[in-house]
């Protein structure tokens, strides 16, 4: 992993960062932007200098006990501090080859489940497997390869996707994340060209250095055939394929919603049976 890729992540992480998160007074008037690399060092007791050399990439081989410091100090969660370790080498890599194939087991889990939509994807964000709710949720979408392209490039995503803007930082964050592993690094640099080239909002946030990963979560969709559908979602990795999530969706009992999915239920289920009726 590239050195330049932490300092850019440290830079970043301290100019999101204000004084009075980290218990830093300030005065009037300051025109800093987030953290100075003053206050890091300082707050992570190292000198000035070695943290200079570390966000300039010019620091190779900084310790577990520094990073922690460091992650310490810009107040970084567990995703953001696993990636910076990630980014220094110090987190141990997967000797189970990542593989976009799922398991037989894993699609017979999938269509079980007629009345809950559930989608196995990758860590950058590839859609690997479907369940047929799932596909009937996904419906208005001109292809549902990848969840990032969906969300910035498909024209359905803005109205889709209630919080839209929610939507594309997400994504973003989550590829973030991705991009710290040696096994995807790749796949996610050219996922990540595409989309700065395509979008100017991914631009920005881009920018940013925002890492974060799916665990839980309540959203909204608009569906072009019934509507708003409000629906919560856990993620669990799936330890028998390193790198592959399932997200379940599930509506909340008796809400509109849970009706809204029953009949897109019905409504998908009408539209296979008129598609085999015509073959």
């Amino acid at each position: 992993m590239s050195n330049t890729e932490m300092g850019a992540f440290l830079k970043a992480r301290r100019g999101q960062v204000q004084p009075g998160d980290v218990g830093i007074g300030t005065l009037p008037g300051r025109r800093v932007t987030g953290l100075r690399r003053e206050e890091v060092a300082m707050l992570a007791g190292v000198s000035v200098d070695y943290y200079t050399r570390l966000e300039q990439g010019r620091e190779r081989n900084p310790s577990p006990a520094v990073l922690n410091a460091i992650a310490g100090a810009l107040d970084l969660d567990a995703d953001r501090r696993e990636h910076l370790f990630r980014l220094a080498g110090l987190v141990p890599t997967t000797r189970t080859p990542v593989r976009d194939t799922v398991d037989e087991s894993l699609l017979e889990l999938l269509a079980a489940w007629p009345h809950t939509p559930a989608i196995i994807i990758n860590r950058h964000l590839d859609i690997l497997a479907t369940n047929d709710l799932a596909d009937a949720l996904y419906s208005g979408f001109a292809e549902t390869g990848n969840l990032a392209m969906m969300t910035f490039v498909d024209p359905a995503g803005r109205e889709f996707f209630t919080d839209w803007e929610r939507a594309t930082e997400t994504c973003v964050a989550n590829l973030r994340r991705a991009l710290g592993h040696a096994s995807t690094h790749e796949r996610v640099q050219e996922l990540v060209a595409t989309l700065h080239h395509a979008s100017a909002e991914f631009r920005m946030l881009w920018a940013r250095h925002d890492v974060r990963g799916k665990t839980h979560d309540a959203k909204a969709f608009r569906h072009p055939d019934v509507g708003l559908v409000e629906l919560d979602y856990n993620a669990f990795d799936i330890r028998s394929a390193p790198g592959q999530q399932l997200i379940v969706y599930k509506a909340i009992t008796g809400t509109p919603s849970a009706d809204k999915l029953r009949l897109l239920e019905s409504l998908a289920a009408t539209r296979a049976r008129s598609i085999r009726d015509r073959a």
